[in-house]
């Protein structure tokens, strides 16, 4: 069975500018652009039934559409020794706003609640006894990164593969929002 989330695409121009400061980490392995993604909502292995139900309460989500902005480096977990880097976000409030939305949608489902608290992010490597200097050292260097500002009109259900060279992503299904706000 597939592992299924929920997440956002991200246009090509932000992960053209992600995948160009992907690298100097010794022991990160870099998403690439195929994997780059914002998860909303892990939901683990679902069978087909679950699945088409998940895309049935998916498709009952309504929110306007609104703009994003990635912004800032960072590293889970916050202390310790990191086992990946990240990018955030400028302003969270609207996906706070459409994982809640999610959320409220899947509450008849049996898919179990993410024990996670949600902190937006896009995960741009994996770390494995990655020299902490460098680490540091990325990060200083992007600190101040800020991606272009793109327009957030659809969210997607995703599956996941796991193979020997990391996870296989695939979209299942889009999930439109509405016209933003004027």
């Amino acid at each position: 069975m597939p592992r299924l989330f929920i997440g956002l695409d991200l246009p090509d121009e932000v992960d053209a500018h992600l995948e160009l400061i992907s690298g100097g980490v010794p022991g990160a392995r870099w998403q690439g652009r195929d994997r780059l993604h914002l998860t909303l909502r892990f939901l683990d292995e679902c069978d087909g039934g679950l699945a088409r139900a998940l895309v049935d309460a998916l498709a009952r989500v309504h929110m306007p559409g609104f703009p994003l902005v990635l912004r800032g480096v960072g590293v889970f977990p916050p202390r310790g020794e990191p086992t990946s880097l990240w990018i955030g976000v400028d302003d969270p409030k609207p996906l706070h706003e459409l994982r809640r939305r999610i959320d409220r949608a899947l509450d008849r489902l049996p898919v179990p609640a993410d024990p996670r608290k949600f902190a937006p992010h896009v995960t741009i490597a994996r770390l494995k006894a990655a020299p902490i200097p460098a680490v540091v050292d990325f990060m200083g260097a992007h600190a101040l990164l800020r991606s272009a500002e793109f327009a957030v009109e659809r969210f997607f259900l995703y599956s996941s593969i796991q193979s020997p060279k990391g996870a296989k992503y695939r979209i299942e299904a889009g999930f439109p929002l509405a016209p933003p706000d004027p």
